[in-house]
């Protein structure tokens, strides 16, 4: 076991030293065979280890835990996926509930020779970003995926107290360091505790920890006898605008005014779980069950926001009951290998560029619509045999290059020869900084392209999909096919493979029950 010498920081008795957090630490591979938890959890940077249901509002795990990590109250779990609410992952104890189990896509450990509290701060802190930044750097981030390997993830190294009541007392004092600033209103955590070495026990920046950020303004002006209407505009302000995409904004500002039609007289005083339930059940009687999840989430981070600053005395969205009309007749989302041949086969491909180009594009590519819709000559690498997503374009409000959907989006998709003979004639005399979808001057719809597609479908004999259902086809014959989650979660610019699993939770459920066939078969044989 390798140490460095210990250091003295100013205003501590006992010395500190650097340790190996698997010297510190042990990993639980233990599983649910017996079924001892059905309490299936997931990670929130937010909130920790919390119920699937509860935060999802539906169960994303399959009917057999047997498979899960099985965890115990007090015990770690990380994600190493990345997401807009931790982009390095998130490292969270068990607290709320006495068991629960896990994805085996997670790392499991419990605390030895540390204060587990210690160890709670430490996963909230600069120190751990950094660290993890740094595992990233000599190849574990993957195009926007955080891909630490068990080992090299117990090969960190914290710097930490040697003695263990040192350790327990500042793991308290960060534990109630948050409500210590609201309470005050201070604007940063570092004035709080000058005497501790701010280097290894600082909060991360608000970019990487959005919901640590606290400003002056209106929001600090708001009182419990304001309306929650009046509080939710000023939170999207100080919260959303200009951190968000427009298009995400626009959906905070539409629940807006939907929260301004139902409740319009609605306190923050007065805004507990029964108040909340009505303003759902409201909302509720003209929207679909997926819809009223939607606008329930746009609304319980602006609603957890005002419990954080004493506005509201408790969380009014737990436990919430999420209602909804019956859903109407959905197109199919997605078409077999079969299907998918027919209706590229039937494609008309002409020597200039067209929707059905723009059809054969995407079913190759998986890109999004606006992905597509921005690709140029110039973002084709036809030697390394690549086409670059870097960009999107803005065809709701009228055109232009706008950023991607998030940093993870930005990324290089491998296309085949056949493609890349293709474009490389098709493209050969076109300006290289043009989109190559869009005619100069001219407007775009998703609907055009969409009845463009459904033609092309109903001539092909094919069931009728969506431009986006072509995307959800080209992730699910990857996933047929054998490819990994992670792959194709980095291929389709996911910013998290919880994404993915969750999209495609019915594909994956179907290729777990074959790969449980394959293994009985393949231990079969040894006999």
């Amino acid at each position: 076991m390798s140490r460095v010498p210990a250091i003295r920081f100013k205003g501590f008795t006992d010395p500190w030293e650097q340790r190996k957090l698997g010297d510190i630490t042990r990993r639980i591979t233990r599983k649910n065979e017996s079924l001892e938890s059905q309490l299936p959890l997931t990670i929130s940077a937010q909130y920790g280890l919390v119920d699937q249901t509860e935060f999802f509002n539906n169960r994303v795990a399959g009917s057999d835990l047997s498979g899960y990590y099985l965890l115990h109250k007090g015990e770690f779990a990380y994600n190493k996926s990345t997401s807009s609410d931790s982009p390095w992952g998130a490292v969270k104890r068990l607290e709320r509930y006495e068991k629960g189990c896990v994805s085996t896509l997670y790392i499991v450990f419990e605390s030895l020779s540390i204060d587990p509290q210690f160890l709670v701060t430490y996963y909230e802190t600069d120190r751990w970003y950094k660290g993890v930044q740094a595992i990233a750097a000599e190849g574990a981030r993957n195009h926007g995926l955080l891909n630490i390997a068990p080992a090299d993830f117990f090969e960190t190294k914290l710097m930490i107290p040697s003695s263990s009541s040192e350790q327990s007392e500042i793991g308290t004092l960060f534990a109630s360091l948050d409500s210590l600033i609201t309470l005050h209103q201070r604007d940063s955590a570092t004035t709080l505790y000058p005497a501790h070495p701010s280097l290894l026990l600082s909060h991360p920046s608000s970019e990487s920890r959005p919901r640590q950020r606290k400003e002056k303004g209106v929001l600090n002006e708001l009182s419990k006898d304001d309306l929650f209407c009046v509080f939710y505009k000023e939170w999207i302000a100080v919260y959303k605008d200009g951190a968000v995409r427009q298009v995400t904004l626009n959906k905070y500002m539409l629940a807006l005014s939907w929260l301004e039609k139902l409740a319009p007289e609605l306190k923050l005083c007065n805004l507990d779980r029964i108040a909340y339930q009505s303003l759902l059940n409201k909302y509720a009687k003209d929207h679909e069950r997926q819809t009223t999840m939607d606008f329930h989430h746009l609304l319980k981070g602006a609603v957890l926001d005002a419990v954080d600053e004493g506005l509201v005395a408790r969380d009014p969205t737990r436990k919430a009951i999420v209602k909804g009309k019956a859903p109407g007749p959905k197109k199919s989302r997605y078409l077999n290998q079969f299907e998918l041949h027919k209706l590229l086969a039937s494609l008309d491909l002409g020597q200039d560029i067209g929707w059905e180009w723009f059809i054969l594009l995407i079913a190759k590519t998986g890109l999004r619509f606006s992905e597509a819709l921005a690709i140029t000559p110039s973002d084709f690498d036809f030697n390394r045999q690549t086409l670059s997503v870097s960009k999107t374009w803005d065809y709701k409000n009228g055109g232009g290059f706008v950023p991607t959907k998030n940093r993870s989006s930005v990324r290089k998709v491998q296309i085949d020869w056949q493609l890349i003979v293709q474009f490389s004639v098709l493209i050969k005399d076109l300006p290289k900084d043009e989109p190559l979808f869009v005619k100069k001057g001219k407007r775009v719809f998703n609907s055009t392209a969409n009845d463009v597609l459904e033609r092309q479908c109903k001539r092909a004999g094919v069931p009728v999909i969506s431009i986006h259902g072509l995307r959800h086809t080209h992730a699910s014959l990857l996933l047929f096919a054998g490819v990994s989650i992670a792959s194709v979660a980095k291929r389709l610019g996911h910013a998290s493979m919880n994404t993915t699993e969750k999209t495609y939770l019915h594909i994956i459920q179907e290729l777990e029950n074959k790969d449980v066939d394959l293994v009985m078969r393949s231990l079969t044989s040894l006999v």
